[in-house]
């Protein structure tokens, strides 16, 4: 199965795509001569990570019966020195609000995202290492 997308310059540096009906804008920033109406594409890359993970973990928390009261992903990633600045290594951080009694599920909830089923993170994992915490209910849990 291939995905397409299309991309148009709109002015400027300013280009916009419709994805599923959904509109999403890229730009530069000011200060480089862009009209910062979007986001730069490379941190689209840690967008899209978070949130392939996030729909998996919200899966499997539904399939689990896992309450959560919240889940919020942190992803940062290291760009290199080099022309042109590639990722090396991406950190994420998973912080979940919930029932106690929910930690191993939640915990088993993110190690099936992050080693099974978010693509995104096996295929970053091809041109870095993808590290990663978990907090639950504010508590670093000991991987």
């Amino acid at each position: 199965m291939a995905s397409t997308i299309t991309l148009k310059w709109k002015n400027n540096t300013t280009f916009e795509s419709v994805i599923d009906g959904h509109k999403l804008s890229i730009d530069t920033s000011v200060d480089m001569g862009g009209n910062d109406e979007g986001p730069r594409p490379k941190v689209l890359m840690l967008l899209s990570l978070a949130g392939c993970s996030g729909l998996d973990i919200a899966s499997l928390f539904h399939k689990m019966r896992v309450v959560a009261d919240r889940l919020e992903i942190e992803v940062s990633g290291e760009l290199s020195d080099t022309v042109p600045a590639i990722y090396t290594s991406f950190h994420i951080v998973y912080r979940v609000w919930g029932k106690d009694d929910d930690r191993d599920k939640i915990i088993k909830a993110i190690r099936l995202s992050e080693e099974k089923y978010c693509g995104v993170a096996v295929m970053y994992r091809k041109i870095g290492a993808v590290t990663y915490d978990i907090f639950i209910n504010d508590n670093k849990i000991s991987l």
